[in-house]
């Protein structure tokens, strides 16, 4: 059987768990358990407390009580929601997403597919003003060759030449 970090470990592909882990410890008082952890994620990957306890290889009575008793009293403290009822397991997912725990698309495409061969890409400096994360880039992009463009073909303004 799969250690419990590896049970239902697609969840991290979607959800930012380690911020979830973080705050819903802040509400309970210390660390969330790794039961606790393991049946969250089985949550956030859209399976039931029924279906969590069948590939657990527990009783669903037993994973619907403790998830009762744990994760949804944090997840309703956390957020809020004291006075709501829970009247399916999936509220969970939908409240922590409407909270902004879901990740948004981890699409990621490699940036040396986007740009031509021998560009280069350059950080020059980074801050933190305010509330934003500012980088200054510096971006080379070939071209073809210097003789093939005029200077006028580049249309540029009377600010940007020497």
């Amino acid at each position: 059987m799969a250690s419990t970090d590896e049970q239902f470990a697609q969840a991290a592909n979607h959800w930012d768990l380690e911020t979830l882990y973080t705050d819903l410890a802040s509400v309970k008082g210390k660390r969330l358990t790794p039961v606790e952890k393991l049946h969250l994620r089985g949550l956030l990957c859209g399976y039931s407390p029924g279906e969590i306890a069948e590939r657990l290889g527990k009783n669903a009575k037993g994973v619907e009580t403790d998830l009762c008793a744990t994760v949804y009293r944090y997840v309703k403290s956390l957020l809020d929601k004291c006075n709501e009822k829970i009247e399916n397991w999936r509220k969970i997912a939908e409240w922590l997403e409407d909270a902004g725990y879901k990740s948004q698309s981890n699409a990621q495409v490699p940036v040396n597919s986007l740009l031509p061969g021998n560009s280069v890409v350059n950080i020059t400096n980074i801050n933190i003003e305010k509330d934003q994360i500012v980088f200054l880039i510096n971006l080379r992009i070939p071209t073809s060759k210097v003789s093939d463009i005029s200077i006028k073909d580049l249309k540029l303004d009377d600010n940007t030449t020497n």
